[in-house]
């Protein structure tokens, strides 16, 4: 794999636009993973400070190389963006001017064939973000009842032959536990027709990506964010969120909708009583994708779209 391939951050330059940087701004990168957009972030500051949180203690270990030069103004969080709130009273940072999220997994922990997200190569069924955390891909598959196997491939991976898959797990680790990532495509193969396996996409590719959200609860993560972010940022502040699954785009979206509207009332009252007001204004009525260069230089970007919200 080339290096710019697997080091090229996700909407870079719209990233940095989005967040208006000010050399003495304080900012939160709440998912480093290979800290190129936090390094972005890192050279354009001066008195400013940065928050950097990763689950995934290798991403905060890789990045004291890569943030060097500017460590001085960087401050190495290791933790969940699902708790956001009580990370960033922990560091006691002040109001923040800019807060940047890219909920896709990180390229090196899709890269390393040991972390066992790839269903190209074989290891232990593990897909966890933090390593510290107790739930395994292994856990799901051999232990969640069938209906919720069912579920989770249905509505996280949207994979229609769901039921068939499920059930095929289940026949399968009656007989002995799905161990690895090659064992698991085998059973995923068995249970889907002819047809699907001719398809140009991976047989395994929908089922893996549900089973990855269900280890790391990553639909959790995207609502708690923003009702956790948009109270730290400082008036005019920005919170720009790059999603790569539909799922969690609608959460943003739905998410930033009802912050920017603020009335909750019901459309028949003649006037509000519910008394919320307007907390952000959408910067990007749609969302930001990547330009044809970025998907040439980084096919991984395709999937990816950026909303920017701005703090009133």
């Amino acid at each position: 794999m080339s290096e710019t391939f697997s080091h090229r951050p996700v909407l870079l330059d719209e990233c940095i636009e989005g967040l208006n940087i000010r050399p003495d701004g304080v900012y939160v990168d709440g998912t480093l993973g290979r800290a190129g957009h936090s390094a972005e972030i890192a050279k354009r500051l001066t008195t400013g400070r940065l928050y950097c949180i990763d689950r995934d203690q290798a991403a905060l270990d890789a990045a004291v190389d890569k943030l060097g030069p500017w460590m001085d103004r960087v401050r190495l969080i290791h933790g969940n963006f699902n708790d956001l709130d009580e990370l960033l009273t922990d560091a006691g940072a002040p109001a923040v001017h800019g807060m940047l999220f890219d909920f896709g997994v990180s390229s090196p922990q899709l890269d390393d064939p040991s972390r066992g997200f790839s269903y190209m190569h074989d290891a232990p069924l593990d897909m966890r973000m933090d390593q510290t955390q107790p739930l395994t891909a292994r856990a799901v598959v051999n232990e969640w009842p069938q209906e919720e196997l069912r579920r989770i491939l249905y509505q996280y991976g949207e994979e229609r032959y769901a039921p068939a898959i499920a059930a095929a797990i289940v026949r399968a680790r009656g007989q002995a536990p799905i161990e690895t990532t090659l064992q698991l495509v085998d059973v995923i193969r068995s249970a889907m027709p002819p047809q699907a396996l001719r398809e140009k996409q991976h047989p395994a590719k929908r089922t893996f990506q549900a089973v990855r959200i269900a280890v790391n609860d990553e639909l959790t993560a995207a609502e708690r964010v923003i009702g956790q972010a948009v109270p730290r940022l400082a008036p005019g502040g920005r919170l720009c969120i790059i999603t790569f699954h539909s799922l969690e785009d609608r959460i943003v979206k739905t998410g930033y909708a009802a912050l920017a509207k603020g009335c909750t009332c019901p459309p028949d009252f003649p006037v509000c009583v519910c008394g919320k007001t307007p907390a952000i204004r959408l910067v990007n009525k749609k969302p930001i994708l990547p330009g044809e260069a970025e998907l040439a230089e980084n096919p991984r970007a395709r999937s990816a779209k950026l909303r920017i919200a701005e703090k009133l």
